[in-house]
């Protein structure tokens, strides 16, 4: 017999028993479809994961700083400590290293008043950096960009928040125990004020007793970082930063030193490489995968290196560990179909007894009952394979559709979705287990008596 004898055969037999060929194909559908739709949630995960690693932990990123060698620490010269300096020379050298996108430096500047005509707010954090290297290292503008001109600065959208006159800020302290102007003090932290193309004026707050008055150094916004997705108002009011070049950075450092008597604040970390104009090199590498090479490359200039790889992949470990369970789940709700399967083909043996006797009588050897046997199985997991494949795009377009009505996201982007690779993995496991489910019952009708079969029915 060919190969399409048995595939008739056995279409055949599955036409005649609807009943129990629809129960068992659905069945297998739930199993494959489960399984298909764990695989998803995983993939989806990993992906959702991947792209909030790339926006918080920036594990394509490398960071840089001043080396500390064990001849520095012992011996205390400082002519020891020039070979781990983090000089322009290999910064430059930096630049030509493969796999690297981008390099900026930084230097991070704490507390500042910002005043805007009569109001005011505070910057918590300015870096002082090569503006025109923000788009490198993803960070996205709403307004505005970087200029050429000295003096400007870029906001995040959460410096923009919560400015307040001079006088109100003074009478907050008296709101304690007023539960009204307490709500309404909330209230206006969340306001965000149009200061694009607005000239504000930066003072340095004092941090020592014997401060003197701050330095007013006035400055463009030239730019408005991106509002953040999926923040509250309240934790974005709290993000209170901001963007300068270097040179205007170094300005500001030196306004700090001045107002309190030649002391850096606590929290400037200026100091670290020697230099006023930047403690810190980002490095920005073309993927994540090259990040160990470029970091090997950047130890042999006698630098500190620090990146958020060893995070990645402790993500990845757990990442992997929850596709797991997801697909054990799946291949459990498959196996107990399977079940039904045995039991079906086994009922379908004692039915077809007489069946089986003829063609035994007429030549058929064990072999060709076997094969038909098995078709008949494999026949059966492809359909219900088929169905599940149908069933698994209904449950994730189902899914899809709570999650975004309950997040109230009105976008066109699936949260979850079924990756082509997946589809023939769970059309296999479907087919595998009608194959697998089929042999105890082939093995059992080749083993039928013939003439015993015959007389008895």
């Amino acid at each position: 017999m060919k190969l399409r004898d048995y595939i008739r055969l056995g279409w055949d037999q599955l036409k005649r028993r609807v009943v129990v060929t629809a129960l068992c194909a659905m069945g297998i559908a739930i199993g494959s479809a489960s399984i298909i739709v764990a695989l998803s949630f995983g993939e989806s995960i990993n992906h959702f994961s991947k792209q909030q690693m790339y926006d918080f932990l920036k594990s394509d990123e490398i960071s840089v700083s001043a080396g500390r060698g064990p001849e520095s620490e012992a011996s205390g010269d400082p002519a020891a400590a020039k070979p781990y300096e983090l000089t322009k020379a290999k910064i430059d050298l930096m630049r030509s290293f493969p796999h690297v996108k981008a390099i900026s430096t930084y230097r991070t500047l704490n507390g500042f008043t910002l005043k805007l005509d009569t109001k005011q707010g505070y910057l918590y954090n300015i870096y002082a950096t090569e503006l025109d290297t923000l788009a490198d290292f993803g960070i996205e503008l709403q307004q505005g960009g970087p200029s050429d001109l000295e003096n400007t600065i870029i906001l995040s959208y959460g410096a923009t928040m919560g400015l307040q006159d001079e006088q109100a800020s003074r009478r907050t302290v008296s709101y304690q125990n007023d539960k009204e102007a307490i709500e309404a003090w909330k209230a206006q932290r969340t306001i965000a004020y149009p200061m694009y193309q607005k000239m504000v004026t930066l003072v340095p707050q004092a941090f020592t007793e014997n401060s003197g008055e701050g330095k007013q150094i006035p400055v463009r916004v030239v730019g408005i970082l991106k509002k953040p997705e999926g923040m509250s108002d309240e934790m974005i009011s709290n993000q209170k930063i901001a963007y300068v070049s270097p040179s205007l950075g170094k300005r500001l450092y030196e306004a700090q030193l001045e107002m309190n008597g030649g002391k850096p604040r606590p929290g400037n970390n200026g100091e670290a490489s020697g230099t006023a104009d930047y403690d810190v090199v980002k490095v920005k590498v073309t993927e994540s995968s090259h990040v160990k090479d470029v970091e090997q490359l950047l130890q042999k200039l006698k630098v500190s290196v620090e990146t958020n790889l060893h995070r990645e992949e402790q993500i990845q470990s757990q990442l992997a560990i929850v596709r797991i369970v997801f697909g054990g789940a799946g291949l459990f709700i498959l196996f107990v179909a399977s079940i039904s399967i045995v039991v079906a083909m086994t009922m379908s043996t004692y039915q077809r007894r007489r069946q089986i006797g003829i063609m035994k009588v007429l030549g058929a050897n064990l072999s060709q009952i076997r094969n038909m046997f098995m078709i008949e199985s494999a026949l059966l997991g492809l359909l219900g394979g088929l169905i599940g494949i149908l069933t698994s795009y209904w449950v994730i377009w189902a899914i899809n559709i709570v999650i975004m009505r309950f997040s109230g996201s009105s976008g066109s982007d699936e949260v979850l979705f079924i990756s082509p690779w997946i589809l023939p993995l769970g059309l296999f496991f479907a087919i595998m287990t009608g194959v697998l489910s089929g042999i105890y019952p082939a093995v059992k009708a080749s083993r039928t008596d013939a003439l015993t079969a015959i007389k008895r029915d």
